[in-house]
């Protein structure tokens, strides 16, 4: 599923082409939605925000009140992915269509992703996923001192942190991957509560909670020691190869140490790990 890094990555490209433009033309490729499709012709595309994995196209019409204003809400889900054509230049896909945002210039589409809603301004911070949200990891106003207040807090202490590092609610936009390789470069078994951490190991995983996503963010979503992955691809490696501490390494010998990477399975997803230097 991507994550936060990669839907911030997929609205900046969106913003790019779109905010802004006027909509010619909006097509949903599921029935329930093609009541709303006229309703967007002629709209400015306003703006793109983020919510953790969830993406909110925001629209604009001089016509209307800003809080009867259309706002198309959509989560990539598992195999959900967004490309930007220069107009009618639909690249060939398998993927199915669910929706098309066509301006004079360029296209947004979405493939394969069905979590989408027509909502109105005021309808979008109470959205079931956008209101049980924790603070976007990307977001500059989340601090490390907010981390560590939500990891000290009762709703988290004492629970296993390879469980709630998956909850959007703790924070928005961390995923597997980030889960994985934040808790190896921290050294944490995935099994540990933060009661059982001091405050030197609280203060660490706090700032490592907001590191990481940023440099997936800032590269090619790649969480390994970016001087690491340099020498391997040098070294004849593939970037997908390269770019992770443990994730989706299971049987390969650790960066640090050697130990072959497993993958148990902690909070109803595999996560991969080095039950060496994770103690």
């Amino acid at each position: 599923m991507p994550e936060g890094p990669e839907i911030r990555k997929a609205a900046d490209k969106l913003r790019e082409a779109i905010v802004g433009k006027k909509v010619t033309k909006l097509t949903f490729g599921q029935a329930h939605l093609q009541k709303w499709q006229d309703a967007f012709t002629g709209l400015h595309v306003d703006s793109i925000q983020t919510y953790g994995k969830a993406m909110v196209t925001r629209f604009t019409d001089t016509k209307t009140s800003s809080s009867e204003a259309l706002n198309i809400y959509t989560h990539n889900q598992l195999y959900g992915r967004w490309v930007v054509c220069p107009a009618g230049q639909i690249p060939p896909s398998n993927r199915q269509l669910r929706l098309n945002i066509q301006t004079k210039e360029n296209w947004a589409l979405l493939y394969s992703a069905s979590d989408i809603f027509v909502l109105k301004d005021d309808e979008v911070s109470n959205h079931p996923f956008i209101k049980k949200l924790g603070k976007d990891v990307l977001s500059p106003e989340t601090t490390v001192d907010y981390i560590q207040k939500r990891l000290l807090s009762p709703s988290y202490l004492n629970r296993q942190i390879g469980c709630f590092l998956l909850e959007q609610s703790f924070v928005a936009g961390l995923g597997n991957y980030l889960r994985c390789d934040i808790l190896f470069t921290m050294g944490i078994h995935p099994t540990t509560k933060p009661s059982q951490l001091n405050s030197k190991q609280i203060s660490a995983l706090s700032k490592e909670i907001l590191r990481m996503p940023r440099q997936s963010y800032q590269t090619e979503s790649i969480t390994n020691d970016l001087a690491t992955v340099k020498k391997l691809m040098e070294e004849g490696s593939s970037l997908e190869n390269a770019r992770f501490w443990v994730f989706h390494r299971e049987g390969l010998p650790c960066y640090r140490c050697g130990t072959p990477i497993i993958k148990k399975s902690i909070g109803g997803q595999p996560c991969y790990l080095c039950e060496k230097c994770q103690k």
